[in-house]
């Protein structure tokens, strides 16, 4: 079958659910991925063909689209910050959100200098997408991250290896330790903050496939990780060191209230492209 006929039938098959232009976009993510076809390729080219072991393929891919399993889970890797990142069903897909809390860290921190290395703490890693494009664009950092998952750490490592980047990875549940034995310049965290109260509003291809275990948090008790993480870094901040978090955007002045009774200074709460309280960046 010649492969503009079966792109008809996958947007077709999909655009109920998607609508046509993402499912077209879909179509063209796995083309290249997977044959390293790309858009321009196929437009020059309106006799390309896929054989029937390659259909076979793609309707299967086409049968996980329908049940709404994530198209990066399927693919096996999504970008990030321009990085190529691993992903599977271990790790939360990384957000365009998360690009504008790593692109901040970056702008305010990448013409440190000094011969010293500077620290720099991820909690929560996950795939390790901050992590790791932090050490791409911070060219004296020495970067360590904490996740509780050993499956997640897992990727994340392969993440580090694939991007050149040297990480030190460490297990441990943030919740269950009392030091974080280093000091550092910056802290960051994007920790589970998700309510769930606010699951009626999480879409079913992100309810149903990504770790529960790093989105969803008690309703009582919602800033849990913040006020943790928070302590931790009051005990291994330098001075004048740097706390970094994405945050619930229902919870922003919560939040910026827990860092001012906890005495943190210069506290600013930003918004994300969307206009929505995203980020809180503050100093010990």
């Amino acid at each position: 079958m010649r492969i503009k006929e079966y792109r008809s039938h996958f947007i077709e098959e999909l655009s109920a659910l998607y609508g046509s232009e993402e499912s077209e976009s879909f179509f063209y993510l796995i083309l290249e991925n997977k044959h390293k076809i790309r858009r321009i390729d196929l437009a020059l080219n309106a006799d390309l063909e896929f054989s029937d072991t390659e259909i076979q393929n793609w309707n299967s891919i086409l049968e996980q689209l329908k049940k709404e399993i994530p198209i990066q889970y399927l693919l096996g890797s999504t970008s990030f910050f321009g990085l190529d990142f691993q992903v599977n069903a271990s790790v939360l897909i990384p957000r365009p959100e998360t690009e504008e809390l790593v692109d901040w860290i970056i702008k305010e921190n990448s013409k440190i200098h000094g011969s010293e290395d500077v620290k720099i703490l991820d909690v929560g890693t996950g795939s390790g997408c901050i992590a790791i494009s932090l050490a791409k664009n911070i060219s004296n950092a020495q970067i360590f991250a904490i996740d509780v998952s050993e499956k997640a750490l897992a990727i994340a490592q392969k993440n580090a290896e694939a991007n050149n980047v040297n990480i030190i990875f460490l297990q441990q549940n943030i919740l269950e330790i009392a030091d974080l034995r280093r000091q550092y310049d910056i802290i960051v965290s994007n920790p589970p903050y998700v309510r769930n109260l606010e699951k009626a509003e999480i879409k079913k291809n992100v309810l149903e496939n990504e770790p529960h275990l790093a989105l969803f948090v008690e309703d009582h008790d919602a800033l849990i990780f913040y006020r943790k993480i928070a302590e931790l870094a009051h005990k291994s901040l330098v001075e004048n060191g740097q706390l970094y978090f994405e945050i619930n955007q229902y919870l922003g002045i919560e939040t910026v209230d827990l860092l001012e009774r906890m005495n943190f200074k210069n506290i600013e709460l930003r918004k994300d492209i969307y206009g929505n309280d995203r980020m809180v960046s503050c100093r010990v």
